[in-house]
């Protein structure tokens, strides 16, 4: 009787410790658009407790594209938000206080892939490209595609707002546009179904980060602390833990392709694209707002400084935390 009242008191304690731990968790709704290896951070953070370990419990809450993502940040409908940088550029111009506060992809590589039968610029030219939504990563990047090309946006070619890849994908295989601005390994993809690959675009930019708003570090910076915390060790797990990076990526993209998966994760997880130390990139935000800047007064006076936050990184940099974390990992 005695061992069954202790066995019973256990399970009590450890029940109503568990709870209190649950009940110590701060909710935190996170927005996101980014269905492809730019959102590893995020899903990594999640299924490994990552951010139940620094007091957060996050649902991500997905929307369509970066323009909306952006929108719902600055409303308040989302105090943190995994979004690319133009979007986010795009807000500050008109008086957002929105920042980036960790890089992400901090370089943007998109391939404009065409129909089997377009193979140069001048095939090209009367013909619309399908990105995701105006205002977005892949707008952006297809204007210096075109520009490359010796096209110009709307005179030579129509850019068309389709929303996400599998829709881009249909698009074109049906014919309702020639090209579709498509990352890896989407342009893997789109490559094995006959598509060609018209122009590659790879520079530093400020991709898939995290942004919050100026007022929510003013009001919670212990909740955007915990998120940048937990955003380095994610990304630190993702560099060091293959198998369950490949995992998780395969849970979030419902893919079982082992082939296309190795090449997301592989993509993702370079230095190069995902820094350890997750720093947003002053030259990318400057990728972002020299093309504003020829039709943007504000775009033309604003600085990159003005759109990133970097206080959060920076202090656990000076502490010696990220170094320590990579201290002996092997990569």
């Amino acid at each position: 009787m005695n061992k069954k009242i202790i066995v019973w008191l256990v399970a009590t304690f450890s029940l109503a410790t568990i709870s209190l731990a649950e009940a110590q968790l701060t909710k935190v709704t996170l927005g996101n658009n980014a269905i492809s290896g730019n959102g590893l951070p995020a899903w990594m953070a999640k299924e490994t407790g990552i951010f139940r370990k620094n007091g957060l419990d996050v649902q991500i809450v997905y929307f369509r594209g970066g323009t909306i993502t952006a929108m719902a940040l600055v409303a308040r409908e989302t105090p943190i938000s995994q979004v690319s940088g133009p979007p986010i550029v795009s807000a500050v111009l008109k008086g957002a206080d929105a920042v980036v506060i960790a890089g992400g992809n901090v370089v943007s590589e998109y391939w404009l892939m065409s129909r089997p039968e377009i193979k140069t610029a001048e095939q090209l030219k009367g013909g619309s490209i399908a990105i995701a939504n105006f205002g977005g990563q892949a707008d952006f990047i297809s204007r210096i595609a075109l520009q490359r090309l010796g096209l110009t946006a709307g005179k030579d070619v129509t850019i068309l707002q389709v929303g996400t890849v599998p829709e881009r994908l249909s698009a074109l295989e049906k014919g309702r546009v020639q090209a579709a601005m498509l990352n890896p390994p989407d342009n893997v993809v789109a490559q094995k179904r006959g598509f060609y690959g018209l122009m590659n675009v790879r520079l530093p930019y400020q991709g898939v980060g995290v942004s919050t708003t100026r007022t929510i570090i003013r009001e919670n910076p212990d909740i955007v602390r915990r998120y940048i915390r937990s955003q380095i060790e994610a990304v630190h797990r993702i560099k060091t833990d293959r198998e369950t990076g490949l995992k998780v990526l395969a849970k979030y993209l419902a893919s079982t392709d082992r082939e296309i998966l190795e090449m997301t994760y592989d993509d993702i997880r370079s230095d190069e694209k995902l820094s350890p130390k997750q720093y947003p990139t002053l030259e990318g935000i400057k990728n972002i707002l020299d093309p504003l800047a020829q039709t943007d007064a504000k775009a033309k006076a604003a600085k990159p400084e003005d759109f990133v936050d970097m206080r959060f990184i920076k202090e656990l940099d000076d502490s010696g935390f990220i170094d320590n974390l990579y201290k002996g990992a092997k990569r």
